[in-house]
């Protein structure tokens, strides 16, 4: 093959390689983190990268993710493919659907603003519904942590009872032995009377 063909060839091959929007991961055994970039879909999965979108943590809940918005819609908008993970990620903080308004914009379907003005409604929505999420969390672990107290409290109760009962049984035990003296103090006049009797003799 001629060299300049082969070299176009090749020219023609890198610039039609495929770019993907992935999750690189970091963090330790079992509490791994990830960033979201955009990288060669050659690349290894923790290798090189051409720039960083953003960041997703799982270990949290719900899950803490940031994320570049414009970064992310201009990588999508010249032809980035998401993984499925990082599609799910992009959609639920609204990237998927900035792009498919572009799209639209694009095509004369809509004009700039009506495409702020529904992706504004979108966001507003999707906020009033995380922090509904938040918030029954919260009065899940409140409720919780209540029903331990009740529970820590009703333990103490329990072993404070057990503690005073025992007191008590102690305290009177030292009364119980003292009529057994009695008798012997008794036997004494006896004693003394018998002993006249024989001096006589």
């Amino acid at each position: 093959m001629h060299p300049a063909r082969k070299g176009e060839l090749a020219f023609n091959y890198k610039s039609n390689m495929a770019t993907k929007l992935r999750l690189q991961r970091h963090g330790r055994k079992k509490q791994a983190y990830y960033y979201i970039v955009a990288a060669d879909s050659r690349a290894p999965r923790d290798g090189r990268f051409i720039e960083r979108v953003g960041d997703y943590n799982p270990n949290t809940n719900p899950a803490t993710i940031n994320i570049d918005l414009q970064k992310a819609v201009n990588w999508l908008d010249n032809g980035a493919i998401p993984t499925d993970t990082v599609r799910a990620i992009l959609s639920y903080k609204g990237a998927m659907m900035l792009h498919h308004l572009h799209g639209g914009v694009r095509k004369g379907a809509m004009t700039q603003e009506q495409a702020d003005a529904k992706f504004e409604a979108w966001q507003n929505e999707k906020a009033n519904k995380v922090q509904s999420k938040r918030d029954t969390l919260a009065d899940k672990r409140a409720a919780v942590d209540a029903e331990r107290f009740k529970a820590e409290t009703a333990v103490k109760e329990a072993k404070a009872a057990a503690i005073a009962a025992k007191n008590v049984v102690v305290e009177e035990a030292p009364a119980e032995e003292a009529p057994v003296s009695e008798p012997e103090i008794s036997d004494a006049p006896e004693a003394e009377s018998n002993a006249p009797e024989t001096t006589e003799a």
